[in-house]
């Protein structure tokens, strides 16, 4: 399910809307205050799911705090109020909506599902959140860096990805190499790693197990 979750940010708040129900806001709601705080694919069926899900386990790469009163979730179908008591449609102006500058355009891959489009902070702390651990760097040599973890396979994660002669366990992103510095993927990375890692790949724990060397990559 590809949805985008955006959350009223306090400072352009002037009409003190955080956490207000839509009743409250007269069914208003001014999509200039918003932030963007997530763009992805999760495993959710409908909105239900998407409300509990970031209110347990989130997503690593969720910028925002857990889903709340008068946040708003786009879906293919439409944008969605969280109001006191379920979601109601409401109309929403994206183009309003404001983000950081500085996030990273990246492809994202987890065990066992499709890849998608996002973005990361460029920062140690949201790098490593992506990959739910210590990061390390697999240079694919064309100017980009396949990111994992560390030490996914020592604790046991799941088999995501073979690459070359080894294997990724657990998720991992694909994000372009700036000399010392990490940049944006060009529109043309993103299509080639989003088909390059199209199809989930069927990895068993033995062989996840069997693969603890260097990683090693001739694509």
């Amino acid at each position: 399910m590809l949805i985008k979750i955006y959350q009223i940010n306090s400072e352009r708040d002037t009409a003190r809307a955080k956490f207000m129900g839509l009743g409250q806001l007269k069914d208003s709601v001014d999509s200039s205050s918003y932030d963007e705080v997530f763009s992805g694919d999760v495993d959710c069926g409908n909105l239900e799911d998407v409300f509990a899900r970031f209110n347990t386990e989130g997503h690593p790469l969720h910028r925002g705090h857990s889903l709340s009163v008068s946040d708003v979730v786009l879906t293919e179908n439409g944008a969605f109020f969280c109001d006191t008591i379920g979601f109601k449609e409401i109309d929403f102006d994206e183009s309003k909506v404001h983000k950081p500058g500085d996030l990273l355009q990246i492809v994202y891959v987890e065990p066992n599902r499709p890849p998608f489009i996002s973005e990361a902070g460029n920062d140690l702390k949201s790098l490593q959140r992506a990959v739910d651990g210590h990061i390390a760097p697999v240079y694919l040599g064309d100017g980009t860096i396949l990111m994992c973890n560390d030490e996914a396979k020592l604790i046991g994660m799941d088999g995501n990805r073979r690459l070359g002669d080894s294997t990724i366990a657990g998720p991992f992103f694909i994000v372009g190499e700036d000399g010392k510095d990490f940049r944006s993927l060009t529109d043309e990375e993103t299509q080639r790693y989003m088909e390059r890692f199209a199809e989930p790949e069927q990895i068993s724990q033995q062989e996840v197990d069997g693969d603890m060397g260097f990683i090693s990559c001739t694509y």
